[in-house]
């Protein structure tokens, strides 16, 4: 995996990863054979790391079962050319350390765990749950701050403190929180990756390892120069792809759920052929699919899948 250099973070997970869909068929069940093509794809356009069963794949409504099948899927399609980081956070840790170890077993390179959501715990609960999780394998493990889904903020002390946990090695950050994000990088050696693709560039700015991103899907080139133009110090590089890509954040991340809408402008670029969500989300409508194509449109991204 790559390492640090003195223009470069830690990236034990690699730089550009997708917070990948999970594909339906119409009938809402699993398409293992979408889901192979997809995570193809999103590698031969600049990714060189994927997460799977993350919220955006619509984590809450698959089965531990179809978990399995899918990461199962995503590993032998490019697992020797991608990092492939499991999601397997719920609000209940036996069930965290089952879906952990689970993904170790099938050969996952990584654990992405997230808050426990809507019981709230303190603290000190938040801290023990992750070092029970980080415990129960042999893998590397994310953390995931999202208050904004889970309730619950991680923080900075307990960051801090989590650090000392030598298989807790990174962050996906989502807590818009860019002050508690610079005390932590300052503090620790966890390797920070945004994920809220409307702070990309300034938590990379501060020494963010990399993203891990929704919008990706169907920028992962133009997110890959970013990233490089900020390790080389070319800011104005960097600032010019972020505004390029301003729309389709708009377009991906404000105008309806996430997944909803991605699956909308993957479906818009011809990557997927279907746009089918799990109840509780519906699939975006025809006009919110129009205003999806008409945001990528001023992005720069309705090349043909591959171009």
């Amino acid at each position: 995996m790559p390492t640090a250099t003195a223009a470069q973070p830690p990236r034990p997970f690699g730089t550009v990863l997708s917070a990948m869909v999970t594909p339906f068929r119409p009938d809402g069940s699993l398409d293992l054979a979408a889901a192979g093509a997809l995570a193809g794809h999103l590698v031969d356009t600049g990714h060189d790391g994927l997460v799977v069963s993350g919220t955006t794949g619509e984590s809450p409504t698959t089965s531990d079962q179809e978990k399995d099948a899918l990461l199962r899927t995503v590993l032998d399609a490019v697992g020797d050319r991608a990092t492939v980081v499991a999601g397997v956070g719920t609000n209940d840790t036996r069930h965290t350390v089952e879906l952990a170890r689970a993904a170790e077993k099938a050969g996952a390179h990584g654990l992405l765990v997230v808050t426990p959501y809507y019981n709230k715990p303190p603290q000190a609960a938040v801290l023990a749950h992750f070092e029970t999780v980080a415990d129960a394998t042999g893998l590397p493990v994310m953390l995931y701050d999202i208050p904004g889904r889970s309730g619950v903020p991680i923080a900075t002390e307990t960051l801090v403190r989590a650090a000392e946990h030598h298989r807790i090695v990174a962050v996906k950050d989502a807590k818009s929180d860019l002050y508690g994000t610079s005390q932590v990088l300052a503090r620790t050696d966890l390797a920070y990756y945004s994920g809220e693709d409307a702070l990309n560039l300034p938590l990379l700015a501060l020494g963010g390892s990399g993203i891990v991103s929704v919008v990706s899907h169907v920028a992962g080139r133009e997110y890959a120069r970013m990233i490089a133009a900020v390790d080389a110090g070319d800011l104005l590089t960097a600032r010019r792809l972020n505004a390029q890509l301003l729309p389709a954040v708009r377009g991906i991340m404000t105008r309806t759920q996430g997944a909803v809408a991605v699956k909308a402008a993957l479906e818009a670029t011809g990557v997927l052929a279907g746009r089918t969500v799990r109840q509780p989300l519906l699939a975006a409508t025809a006009q919110e699919v129009e205003a999806v194509r008409a945001d990528l449109e001023l992005a720069g991204l309705t090349a043909a899948p591959g171009a």
